[in-house]
């Protein structure tokens, strides 16, 4: 079976950046047609307002944003500090041309760059290891909503790995939507 390559003329058209200020709103309809409830929307927009939306990346294309990624602190139980990936976004229309690829990465590479050790997701396994990300429990770590195997840790600098496990705790705003 042959799989689909993103075309690189569609890759090519979308530029990734830091969000903007001007832009939650566009954020805010890109989310809400991504997913089936309001939630991640309303969860970016209460991060953004409590100042917890540590990155906040878009693709942007001439129809205007079309992905999103948002990354907000996290901590051990110990209080080792981190960054949780959620949520990633790409407009249905845009889906399978690479951008939710390019938006981990650029957003990966701003959390290393702002000097963070160590992130965490909550997410399909199978897309995730392609960037490094690993099942968080195999390192002794857990999260509060029972994600098992989908729970995964990516170290960005050697000496990154939170020490001693324990249970990753979110900014307090992921309990408003869960």
């Amino acid at each position: 079976m042959a799989v689909d390559a993103p075309s690189i003329a569609a890759v090519a058209a979308v530029k990734l950046r830091a969000e903007r200020e001007g832009e939650a709103a566009a954020i805010h309809a890109l989310l809400q047609a991504c997913f089936p409830t309001s939630a991640e929307a309303d969860l970016v927009t209460a991060l953004r307002a409590s100042g917890r939306l540590a990155l906040s990346w878009v693709a942007g294309a001439d129809e205007g944003i079309v992905g999103h990624i948002g990354f907000s602190p996290v901590r051990t139980t110990a209080g080792q500090k981190g960054l949780g990936l959620a949520p990633l976004a790409v407009a249905p229309k845009q889906r399978r041309q690479g951008i939710g690829s390019q938006l981990v990465r650029a957003g990966l590479a701003a959390a290393q760059e702002a000097g963070c050790r160590w992130v965490v997701v909550l997410g399909d396994p199978d897309y995730y290891s392609r960037f490094g990300f690993q099942p968080a429990r195999a390192y002794g770590l857990s999260d509060a909503y029972g994600g098992g195997e989908a729970f995964q840790l990516l170290v960005l600098e050697p000496g990154g790995l939170p020490a001693g496990g324990g249970r990753v705790h979110y900014a307090p705003e992921f309990a408003q939507f869960s």
